[in-house]
């Protein structure tokens, strides 16, 4: 299946902000982390999270550092800010409210015989 443009699009800030609460990291992890979290569905590219990182930096969500790994070379290491934290927790909620009514209305199309794939696992 692949996840269309909008879709990612929309998605995007929660999920880095999500990834970045957890702890801080660099951009191959985070990479790395959304095609863990999404089995496979989601396969980033660089040139899709770069941007996304230096918007948030420049709107003050995350911070950014340079560091040095033992045996290996610098990486910028991003890790979320206060305003990040905030800004994190209004996209939950609004995700929430989404989730919810797609929830809604899926769950109604179920029963009418009409959805084939299973979008709630998990959810109930």
């Amino acid at each position: 299946m692949k996840v269309g443009k909008d879709l990612v699009a929309a998605s995007a800030t929660p999920m880095v902000l999500g990834i970045l609460a957890e702890e801080q990291s660099y951009g191959y992890a985070v990479l790395k982390r959304i095609n863990e979290l999404s089995g496979g569905e989601l396969d980033w590219t660089e040139g899709l999270l770069y941007p996304l990182l230096h918007r948030l930096e420049r709107l003050g969500w995350v911070e950014s550092s340079w560091q040095s790994v033992t045996g290996g070379r610098r990486r910028k290491y991003y890790r979320i800010t206060e305003a990040g934290l905030a800004e994190l927790a209004e996209q939950r909620l609004q995700w929430a409210t989404v989730m919810e009514a797609l929830k809604g209305i899926w769950l109604g199309t179920e029963d009418r015989g009409t959805l084939t794939a299973t979008p709630l696992e998990g959810w109930a």
